[in-house]
């Protein structure tokens, strides 16, 4: 298949490239510079500049034949406590970006594949929830519920499949936050976040490893499934226990507690609620449709696999400031665009 991907250079989007890529099909992937172009073809993949917020871009960057779009592309506010100019761009990339991928290939392409998020249907009591349940969209997912809607109305007006699926908290060697919590729990900067006066009451969380979730990704568009769809691993975890497993693994202090009422002064409500608001789901439908199975079925093996990684390439000392090649490591980590 012919396959465009948006946000080919983030830490989800180069993924699906490389999948795609290795598997044979002819991947193309959305790109604003020289460093984006290098990154897409080390990982198999053709790059076309342009911009998802520049209709005219991409109107020479979307291939006139192509069988799938991704739109995997985001602007995920990156500062301590995000304000709403950051939120209000990552709608943007979501909302405005797919508009303008349909107008460029909304009558051509058989598909489009839209990156949600599970938390947008978390329940008010904490409950359960699958594919069926009604979202409750806050600040920071709003635009994820308005571009879900926007996809399947302009399918059945452009007459293309919708595929969408919402994934778990990521998390992998390369992604920006992951290395933020590495650094704040070494630092000993990184609270558990929790409900209540005293912050003691955890959430469950959905996670899922970003390699796992490229790979969903994939397998959705070989098996040409359309409609929604979760991906998460196998058990849910409470922040308290995904957050001393990652410290004992980092050699780091174990976490201290604090209430998210009092937290969200430094961090912003969107982050307390992402930590402290349960969203226990399960990727079953997913799995049936598929035969889709996480590499690493639970947060225990995939932080197994980050802090391996980081031994191997030398993250773990640097972030430990031990020294490496007779020298204190300070080299800054890979951007992930």
């Amino acid at each position: 298949m012919k396959v465009f991907v948006s946000g080919a250079t983030g830490v989800l989007g180069k993924r699906i490239v490389e999948l795609l890529a290795d598997r044979g099909h002819d991947v193309s992937g959305l790109v604003r510079d020289d460093e984006g172009e290098r990154l897409v073809e080390r990982r198999g993949g053709d790059p076309h500049r342009g911009d998802v917020l520049d209709a005219t871009s991409l109107e020479t960057a979307v291939p006139d034949d192509v069988d799938v779009v991704v739109h995997a592309a985001t602007a995920m506010p990156a500062s301590d406590k995000p304000s709403d100019d950051e939120w209000a761009l990552n709608d943007r990339v979501r909302v405005e970006g797919a508009k303008n991928l349909v107008a460029a290939a909304g009558d051509t392409a058989d598909r489009f594949v839209f990156p949600s998020v599970v938390w947008v249907a978390r329940q008010p009591d904490g409950s359960h929830f699958d594919e069926s349940a009604e979202r409750h969209p806050d600040r920071a997912t709003r635009s994820a519920a308005e571009t879900e809607d926007y996809l399947r109305e302009a399918g059945d007006e452009h007459g293309f499949d919708v595929t969408v699926l919402r994934c778990g908290w990521f998390y992998e060697p390369d992604g920006a936050f992951t290395r933020t919590i590495a650094e704040n729990l070494l630092n000993g900067d990184m609270p558990i976040i929790g409900r209540g006066l005293l912050g003691r009451r955890d959430a469950e969380l959905s996670l899922v490893h970003t390699d796992d979730a490229a790979r969903a990704f994939a397998d959705a568009i070989e098996a040409e499934v359309t409609g929604l769809y979760h991906v998460v691993d196998d058990e849910r975890v409470t922040l308290g226990a995904y957050l001393t497993a990652f410290a004992d693994r980092l050699g780091a202090p174990d976490p201290s507690r604090m209430p998210g009422w009092l937290v969200r002064f430094f961090v912003g409500t969107e982050t307390v609620n992402m930590l402290t608001k349960p969203m226990p789901t399960s990727a079953n439908r997913f799995r049936e449709a598929t035969g889709w199975e996480p590499t690493y079925p639970t947060y225990r093996e995939g932080l197994d696999q980050l802090i391996e990684t980081w031994e191997a390439d030398g993250t773990l000392a640097e972030l430990r400031g031990e020294r490496v090649d007779g020298s204190d490591a300070k080299r800054a980590p890979e951007s992930a665009a």
